[in-house]
């Protein structure tokens, strides 16, 4: 039998907006390893300390998961990241790149034009898809907020 993925709902204007506020403050649109060895998948993430906002986002966006963050000092308060990835990632970000308004919204388009060009679903790579996605990666990296200008 199949794996069934959640969808990634669809997001009315004002939630496309409000998300893609949150993500802009307080999120991540980045390339991340599940192991040392595995390739990079795309992922948007939020972290954050009030759970119930956390919760209200994956309830907007339908998909994804909550997972508590390590503390590292006891008199932190306990913190939680928020995590959505490869096309799920991609429906959301299809969906607010418009209201994004740093460097994530060039990430955001970098993605959306070439993720899946360079990602076999079944995770095998020959050497020329492995050359493809190591220049997807370097694309998508060029954009950071050390090297990014606020957009309108």
């Amino acid at each position: 039998m199949a794996t069934k993925y959640k969808k990634v709902r669809i997001l009315t204007k004002t939630e496309s907006a409000y998300l893609a506020g949150i993500i802009d403050g307080e999120g991540t649109v980045a390339l991340t390893r599940r192991n040392r060895n595995d390739q990079r998948q795309l992922s948007v993430t939020v972290s954050n300390t009030d759970r119930a906002l956390l919760e209200y986002i994956m309830k907007i966006i339908g998909a994804g998961k909550i997972t508590n963050k390590t503390m590292s000092m006891s008199h932190h308060s306990p913190a939680f990241t928020y995590h959505v990835s490869n096309r799920q990632a991609l429906s959301l970000l299809h969906q607010i790149v418009r209201f994004l308004r740093t460097y994530k919204r060039e990430r955001a388009h970098v993605a959306l034009k070439g993720y899946l060009r360079v990602t076999p679903r079944n995770g095998k790579y020959s050497k020329e898809l492995l050359l493809a996605k190591e220049k997807f990666n370097d694309s998508f990296f060029a954009f950071s907020s050390t090297n990014a200008k606020r957009l309108p």
